[in-house]
Parts: structure tokens; sequence; C-alpha cells
């Protein structure tokens, strides 16, 4: 819409379908809604595995279906004295929706610049969280869709002016639903809010490949990754620091008392100090049982004064004597 001088412009499709990649068209097509694709099928027949439903100048049925309806009733203008084609109405239509809102064109000193109206905005309180595509076991990864995570009062053309104004990614086409969390009875019925979230699957002009997660990377290519993590990261160093802290704080402050990490720090460490102290107590009876048959033998009487103590371990001979 022009108003004296003054261009508004809002930020819809931000290049036309007819320089689109053949691929980037076969994504816009396979991610049809349900119900659209349901109804194209049964009026145009089934559409072949990676092909695209749109026309050579890039309409798709339903932007072709509004160009035919416009020409019957006589509501295309003419251009030079000749009928709009599809290339030349789709244009348009593209140049009217790439419009940005809030910028007019102004000449100074003879040089056309760009001014911005209105109050300008700085770091929108908008948070998009970027995910993997769903992609169905043994289908490849569609890099001509993006998945968001986005609050629910997001709206598509939000969605689209974040992208190109920050990003500047160009898109296509945006699908958004939206996912409700179900009740839990032992909240009282109630709903977890961190449950419900909007999801926007956005189509790219540009191709996007989301990187490959650890676990499906080959094992040399597995390794250099997580050393890469490692050493930019430390995310083993910090576990391992929480786990020491945590088990010093819980172990006590005694006065004395030293940290070691074998003390009951695992399963496998009390079972292997179980098994020591167990061997130790069966070789102290078997000592005593072979001092009294000894003295059995040579005739000497049998007394029983005090039995013998176990023997310290080494982490109880390691331990600061008690003062009186």
């Amino acid at each position: 819409m022009q108003c004296v001088g003054l261009s508004f412009r809002r930020l819809y499709s931000t290049k036309p379908p007819t320089s689109l990649p053949e691929a980037a068209r076969v994504a816009r097509t396979a991610s049809t809604p349900l119900a659209v694709r349901l109804r194209r099928r049964k009026k145009f027949g089934p559409i072949a595995a990676g092909a695209s439903d749109s026309t050579p100048e890039g309409l798709t049925p339903t932007e072709l279906a509004r160009y035919q309806r416009l020409r019957a009733k006589g509501q295309l203008k003419e251009i030079d004295g000749e009928d709009v084609t599809e290339a030349q109405w789709i244009e348009r239509l593209n140049e009217q929706r790439s419009r940005v809102r809030g910028l007019r064109i102004v000449e100074r000193d003879g040089v056309t610049d760009t001014e911005v109206l209105g109050r300008r905005v700085y770091l929108p309180n908008i948070i998009m969280r970027l995910v993997r595509n769903n992609t169905l076991p043994g289908e490849p990864y569609n890099p001509y869709e993006a998945t968001f995570r986005i609050p629910k009062s997001v709206t598509k053309t939000d969605i689209r002016s974040y992208l190109f104004a920050v990003y500047g990614v160009k898109t296509t086409y945006i699908r958004t639903d939206n996912y409700i969390s179900p009740f839990f009875p032992k909240l009282g019925n109630k709903r977890k809010a961190f449950k419900t979230y909007k999801r926007a699957v956005v189509g790219l002009v540009d191709p996007f490949y989301y990187p490959h997660r650890v676990e499906d990377m080959p094992s040399q290519e597995r390794e250099e990754r997580e050393k890469w993590i490692e050493d930019n990261f430390q995310i083993q160093a910090t576990r391992s620091m929480q786990k020491y802290e945590l088990l010093r704080l819980t172990k006590g402050q005694a006065k004395g008392w030293k940290f070691k990490e074998p003390l009951a720090t695992k399963r496998s460490h009390i079972l292997r100090l179980v098994a020591e102290r167990r061997e130790r107590r069966e070789g102290l009876v078997l000592d005593q049982a072979r001092e009294w048959q000894e003295m059995r033998e040579r005739g000497e009487l049998i007394t029983i004064d005090k039995p013998k103590a176990l023997p310290p371990t080494e982490e109880q001979s390691s331990l600061p004597a008690a003062s009186n």
C-alpha cells in the first residue's frame, strides 16, 4: 500500500518460488497439511515420492486456483493491454508479500536511502529453540526444513520477520501446531506448563544440515568430538568435581579426617572392604585353631583368656590416634 511516498511493508515470502531449488519445492509439497494433501490427492491424483505439485512457474495448486478464479472474474489488471500471465501474477504477489513494514524510501541530496519508521526494538524477548526435524525411520533428513520450539504467543509473521531480520534466513512457508500438556492426577489433574509448547516447521530457501548426534558418528569421529567437547567445556571434570564435593560434605568435617576416594564411594569399594574384613576374620580363626591343635598335641591345657583382635586395616592405620 502506497500513501504519500510512505511504504508499509510486511515480511512474508522473502524469495519468489520461481527461484527456489527443486529440493525446496519438494520439501514445501511434503510439508503440506494432511487435510490439504488428501484433498489434492482426491482431485488431482497421487504425487510420486520426491516430486513437487507446483507448476513450472512455481505456483502451488492453491495459488493456481486463486489465479484462475481471479482471471475468470476479470479482476486481474492487464499489462500493456495483455492479460497477466501466471509468472507475472506470482511475481506481483511475492513483491507484495515481501514488503517489510516500517520502511520508506527517501531521497536526500539526490541519493536514495531507506529509512526505518516507528520505534526500533533491540534484543526481542523471543526464545526460539532449534530442534531436529521429525524424520521417520528409513527417510532421509530434509535440509530444506527447520523445526523450532517457540512461545505460544508468537505468530508466523513474527517468526518470519525474526529469522530474516536477526539471522538473514529466508523462508518459504511456516507450519505451526500446539502441543498441550496432559492432565496429571498426582498434581490434582493439573497440567505442567513446561510440557505445553508450540512447534514451528519453517521451509528454507537455502539448505541447513543439523549437526550429527555424537551417538550417530563413526567411532573415530565420535572420539575426536568427545575430546573436543571435554577440552573446551570440561564436562567430565566438572562432574567429578561435583561428586567429590558432595562426598566430602556428606562424609563430615571430623578433625584429622582426610578424604580418600576408595572409602565407600562406590558399591564395588564397599564390597571390596567387606571381602577384606571377612578374609582377615577367617585367617584369625584359622590361626587360633592351629594354635589350640598344637597345644593339644603337646598335652598342654587350653584356656581362653581373651580373643585376639582383628589387625587394623590400611585405612584405620592412617587415621590419627584418639586423644583422651
